[in-house]
């Protein structure tokens, strides 16, 4: 199984793109994204960026990452310090989205 990980455009090059995300940076393959500019997030597989994706996704598929960390304890979570809580962000409400990733810039995300 393949896991896409969020990552940020920091410098392009012809079909690369130097990225930064989660605690690392890489240098990933383009040729599957038709225009990649700096600050542009990316869903990265196995070295090669896959599609281009929304801030708002790109913090929903990080917070998701997090909770499975929890889940198979191997992190910690500022939503649920003392509970895995498994439940997807797009099922959170705001400010636990908000908690959960230490972010007070999703503005777009719906309260439920």
């Amino acid at each position: 199984m393949c896991i896409g990980i969020p990552m940020q455009v920091m410098s392009v090059e012809p079909g690369f793109a130097n990225v930064a995300g989660r605690s690392e940076t890489r240098r990933v393959g383009t040729l599957l994204i038709d225009k990649v500019e700096p600050g542009q997030w990316l869903l990265v597989f196995l070295d090669d960026a896959r599609e281009a994706i929304t801030p708002e996704r790109a913090a929903e598929v990080n917070a998701t990452l997090d909770l499975l960390a929890v889940a198979i304890g191997q992190g910690a979570s500022p939503a649920f310090p003392n509970d895995a809580g498994f439940v997807l962000p797009s099922e959170m409400n705001l400010s636990a989205v908000q908690r959960m990733t230490q972010s007070g810039s999703l503005k777009n995300l719906e309260t439920t």
